[in-house]
């Protein structure tokens, strides 16, 4: 079930309010065909069956399912309650005032910056789930003794035991969040760093250098671009890590220490 907002049309009154309407069914407003939200222009068939113009195409304007010609006629009743249409954000809840047409929803729920982040602190009894601001609060709030301080472009040491899979860190001053996990396999350590936060933000806004000092006379070093996910991974990562091979660790039984530094932006990041 769903509500929809249908503002006045363009010859009514200004003074006419919006009506809000509740779908019993929000799948009438879908494509048929692929059931992603329709969008203008819709077309139809001799028999009233709708499709988007992307399907017409797909099925090469043949109606899957009457077989009469499709993609020739626009239906114009269902485009004006489709352009009239207007969604609040699936967000709403954490804070998103945003109401968009119902054929650009989708696109809104990727650059929302109210997606949900979730808490990354490793304690069973936490299920918080929250805005960006209002996770950073929470953590500050309930966790404090579980995260380690940062400030930016200042190294800290983490030392990581054979038992150490996840280390949570918050910035003093902004209180933005990052998760420093480990996944061990049979070909060494793979050690990803992440920022939680609603992905809409894209890639570029915080880097990480570390050092890892596995002894005095091996080393390793990588910097990266931290990636900005919306909770904690559970499976090894594709970017954003560091591979220390697995003949460097059995030297230390597995335990070694990490010089690890936060940036925010790329100028701040070659400076450090």
């Amino acid at each position: 079930m769903a509500e929809q907002q249908i503002p006045p049309a363009e010859n009514q009154s200004s003074s006419t309010t919006p009506v809000s309407l509740t779908l019993l069914d929000p799948d009438v407003l879908e494509c048929p065909i692929c059931c992603e939200p329709l969008k203008i222009p819709i077309f139809q068939c001799e028999n009233g069956h709708l499709a988007c113009s992307q399907c017409c195409e797909k099925v090469k304007k043949i109606c899957p399912s009457c077989k009469s010609p499709n993609g020739y006629s626009r239906c114009r009743a269902m485009e004006r309650v489709i352009e009239a249409c207007r969604v609040s954000c699936p967000n709403a809840k954490y804070g998103c005032k945003e109401n968009t047409s119902f054929g650009n929803r989708a696109s809104h729920e990727k650059q929302c910056l109210f997606a949900p982040c979730f808490c990354p602190v490793p304690l069973n009894d936490c299920n918080y789930v929250g805005s960006d601001k209002n996770l950073r609060n929470h953590i500050r709030a309930k966790h404090k003794d579980h995260v380690i301080p940062i400030v930016f472009d200042i190294p800290l040491t983490l030392v990581m035991g054979s038992s150490e899979k996840i280390a949570c860190f918050q910035e003093k001053k902004d209180g933005e969040m990052f998760v420093v996990q480990a996944f061990r396999k049979s070909y060494g350590l793979v050690v990803s760093v992440n920022c939680i936060a609603p992905s809409a933000h894209g890639l570029g806004r915080f880097f990480c250098c570390m050092d890892v000092i596995i002894d005095p006379s091996i080393k390793l070093k990588q910097a990266f671009t931290v990636r900005e996910i919306q909770k904690k991974i559970h499976e090894e990562p594709k970017d954003s890590f560091m591979l220390i091979p697995s003949h460097m660790l059995m030297l230390t039984d597995w335990s070694f220490g990490i010089d690890i530094c936060f940036s925010r932006g790329m100028d701040s990041f070659i400076r450090a």
